[in-house]
């Protein structure tokens, strides 16, 4: 499968291109954006840049590396988001990202949790800037793949825009030239990683402020976005946007991106009955390859009907564990049951 990799026109010119590699993304997203996932997700569009579940330095540097880094193929455009603060471990986890062949390290400093700012990083790094200009600096020298950084626009219950200003400034003048930005604050204390999603408001302007005084960095928003209008209008201010729970429980709206987003007229966009067959035989797969039990895989496409008659019923045989040991093919062919006639 070919593929661009994210910023090969950028590096070269200093600028984004036209369509930034990051135009679309799918957030990455703890226990949800795993391999599976994502060659779901691939099925659906071929262009939007996909991300990792957050694998933290200590994961790799002490840990199973296959487990955490090997990924299927048709990934492409595919980037690792990494979790840590110390400049040497984020440079050598880099690298190894690198070597499995990831087109993008991206560094977590926005997750909320009290988990991961016990490991002092994640949210709580957006108040040591310098620290975390010296990790991205690390690892630019490291590989010759883009370092970007994921964050929040503010800590707790501050909302200046300078706080946001000075981190992303102080980052940019270590080397990264990508900024993913959640356009809501962390709170630290008080809130769960869930009510981090919703509670804070949005503040989608402070994204906007940030391109309008740094033209030359590419900037994407993220955060609450939820229809192909919003992406619209919010592409008239930003570079990019990246798309989290809407895009998991709704996948397959991803079918319409390629088109809309990216204007490649050059294939159709796949039926679900495809994407369904392509999922079927790709379980079976890796149930013959490497003995995966299809019901790990199949969680992730159970969005998939999202909107349709039927789709309850559906999404039933796909849950239910009472049928694990049939094959996925199986599986399938008892969930299409429950769908109307007209849409089988």
């Amino acid at each position: 499968m070919s593929f661009l990799k994210p910023l090969d026109t950028a590096k070269a010119t200093g600028s984004t291109p036209a369509h930034s590699p990051w135009r679309m993304s799918v957030a990455p997203m703890m226990d949800w954006t795993d391999r599976h996932c994502r060659y779901f997700h691939r099925l659906l569009t071929k262009n939007t840049l996909l991300y990792t579940e957050m694998v933290t330095t200590g994961a790799l540097l002490h840990g199973d590396v296959p487990r955490h880094l090997d990924f299927n193929d048709e990934e492409h455009p595919v980037a690792l988001q990494l979790g840590g603060s110390e400049p040497e471990d984020l440079a050598k986890a880099a690298k190894l990202g690198e070597q499995w062949g990831y087109d993008e390290i991206n560094l977590n400093c926005g997750c909320p949790s009290e988990r991961v700012q016990r490991g002092a990083f994640g949210a709580c790094l957006m108040n040591e800037a310098a620290l975390v200009a010296d990790g991205v600096k690390a690892m630019l020298d490291a590989v010759s793949i883009p370092v970007t950084v994921k964050h929040r626009i503010g800590i707790d219950k501050t909302e200046s825009y300078d706080f946001v200003r000075d981190f992303v400034g102080t980052v940019a003048d270590a080397g990264c030239k990508v900024f993913l930005v959640h356009a809501r604050n962390a709170w630290l204390k008080g809130l769960s990683p869930k009510e981090n999603r919703d509670i804070p408001p949005l503040r989608y302007e402070m994204v906007y402020r940030l391109k309008r005084e740094f033209p030359d960095l590419t900037i994407c928003i993220n955060g609450g976005i939820t229809t192909t209008e919003q992406v619209n209008g919010h592409l008239k201010h930003v570079d990019g946007v990246m798309i989290g729970r809407e895009a998991y429980h709704n996948p397959y709206w991803m079918a319409s991106w390629d088109r809309e987003f990216y204007g490649d007229t050059s294939s159709q966009a796949p039926s679900r009955e495809e994407v369904e067959a392509q999922m079927c035989d790709y379980m079976a797969r890796r149930k013959e390859q490497y003995d995966t039990a299809w019901h790990s895989v199949a969680r992730h496409m159970l969005g998939l009907r999202h909107g349709q008659a039927g789709s309850r019923g559906w999404r039933q045989v796909w849950s239910d564990h009472r049928l694990k040991g049939e094959s996925a093919h199986a599986v399938s062919e008892l969930a299409q049951q429950r769908l109307p006639i007209e849409i089988r």
